[in-house]
């Protein structure tokens, strides 16, 4: 279909200008071409995925033939599956949310980081190129492309994580960018020997790896996906990463960078060939791992924001014990994990753009100078708490229906892996949930603090921006269901 492979092309090339034009215009126009370049990707993602869902065949191939390989096969291009409508919804309409966002927060009234007007060309720039990176790693049709972009992806989050230039920024953009690309050298390392025997770079290339090299090859897949994702052992720059303005980290965990590296396991072990019994088990239980480090983490914060960024870690390594139920032999478990993807995005959107909220009225973010705020801050009050039950699993919320998906599918698995990995991950969603009701309680309730003594919750497109999303936290379940049961098929 010439026309969705267009439609898929401007995915990437609309914010990638509208990143140019947001940079070079000053003040209110550079924001009002943002928000353009965003609400346009945000349709154009919505209606590929939607007509990929009615095609017959489910996935859509473009080529750029004058760009081809030793295989005679096009280096460059689109590609889109049911794995793919998932990431590009997640990207381009929590992408498109966060600009809206942005609009007011990234203003002089913010309490807690004033920006100068003449500082949103550059913001604007850098996220609007984040947004068409991200929609480049989602489309790309074979892991050279797929490297790009997701190279990309780390060059726009040193950016922004390094936006406000303090001391503090610059050392955790640098953490970022640093521990990251050790990440995507092991990537290129994979590409290198991948194209060496199989002088492909396409996703099935990795199925036709002998059996050694493959499992090699795999691993350092793994690697690169756990430094991105903020996995043990790399798991440290990404509570760090909180310097960035809050809209950045809000995308940054709910649909960017991090989710690419879950992206990659999920693409790379759904591309027509069998991981073996000890990588599923390596890699589920890393995630396990990191999803008890992470939780060890949540008692002694006192930032908001590192908070929710342990709490990130957590839930990524969730997806990653989807895709390692799916390397055991569960299908189930496999499209829970994928599926927590799309519901953890709207979840952790709402709870990171209240934390911003919350900072924007009151200047701080310190969970212990906070309290009361729910009597006059009644939306975000409401918006924190449905995002608290949305990302901890409270039926009906979003991620409820990934980790009953990845629970039944444990429960699938023979002999006691089951029954253990069921316990485990029981046991972290009961001990999140206790923590983040608390947390919920004490900024919100009780007697107000001095800090809490503000008047009224945030202007128009931060409080139509937590609407929208709280819509999202009861929904994004419906939205990727549909896609995800043709996984595994």
């Amino acid at each position: 279909m010439p026309t969705l492979t267009l439609v898929m092309v401007l995915m990437v090339v609309v914010p990638a200008a509208g990143a140019l034009l947001s940079g070079a215009l000053k003040r209110d126009l550079s924001r009002s071409a943002a928000l353009a370049a965003a609400a346009a990707v945000a349709a154009m993602g919505v209606w590929t995925a939607l007509v990929v869902f009615n095609l017959s065949y489910r996935e859509v191939v473009g080529h750029m033939p004058w760009i081809k390989g030793l295989k005679e096969a096009p280096l460059f291009g689109v590609f889109l599956d049911p794995l793919g409508c998932v990431m590009v919804l997640v990207i381009t309409v929590i992408g498109f949310l966060t600009v809206l966002y942005s609009t007011d927060y990234m203003s002089e009234k913010n309490r807690d980081h004033a920006v100068h007007p003449e500082d949103q060309g550059r913001y604007y720039f850098w996220l609007l190129l984040f947004l068409a990176s991200m929609v480049g790693v989602a489309i790309s049709p074979n892991f050279l492309q797929l490297f790009i972009f997701w190279e990309l992806t780390t060059l726009c989050s040193w950016a922004l994580i390094s936006f406000y230039q303090t001391d503090k920024s610059l050392r955790a953009g640098f953490k970022a960018l640093l521990i990251t690309h050790v990440g995507g050298l092991f990537f290129l390392v994979a590409l290198f020997i991948m194209f060496l025997i199989t002088k492909s770079f396409d996703f099935t290339a990795l199925g036709e790896l002998p059996g050694r090299i493959r499992q090699w090859v795999f691993f350092m897949l793994m690697v690169a996906a756990w430094a991105k994702a903020g996995q043990v052992p790399f798991h440290t720059w990404l509570p760090d990463a909180m310097e960035a303005p809050t809209p950045i980290s809000a995308y940054l965990h709910a649909a960017a960078m991090v989710k690419a590296g879950v992206y990659l396991m999920a693409r790379s072990a759904s591309s027509g060939w069998t991981m073996s019994h000890e990588m599923g088990l390596l890699l589920g239980g890393m995630a396990l791992l990191t999803m008890f480090v992470a939780l060890s983490f949540y008692f002694v914060q006192d930032d908001l924001k590192r908070l929710l960024a342990y709490s990130t870690i957590a839930h990524l390594g969730w997806v990653l014990v989807g895709v390692a139920l799916g390397a055991l032999g569960s299908d189930i478990g496999f499209r829970g994990g994928v599926l927590h993807i799309v519901c953890h995005g709207f979840g952790k959107a709402t709870l990171f753009l209240c934390a911003g909220a919350v900072a924007y009225v009151t200047g701080t973010r310190s969970i212990s100078a906070l309290g009361g705020l729910g009597r006059t801050m009644p939306l975000t009050a409401t918006a924190f708490f449905v995002g608290v039950l949305a990302v901890t699993g409270v039926p009906p919320f979003a991620c409820f229906w990934s980790k009953f998906m990845m629970l039944a599918g444990a429960m699938q698995l023979h002999g006691a892996i089951g029954p253990v990995l069921l316990v485990l991950l029981l046991t972290e969603s009961l001990i999140s949930f206790g923590w983040m009701i608390y947390i919920g309680q004490k900024i919100f309730l009780g007697a107000p603090t001095p800090a809490a003594q503000v008047n009224s919750d945030p202007p128009a497109a931060m409080s139509a921006t937590l609407i929208i999303l709280m819509l999202g936290c009861l929904g994004a379940a419906w939205i990727g269901m549909p896609f995800v049961q043709w996984l595994g098929r």
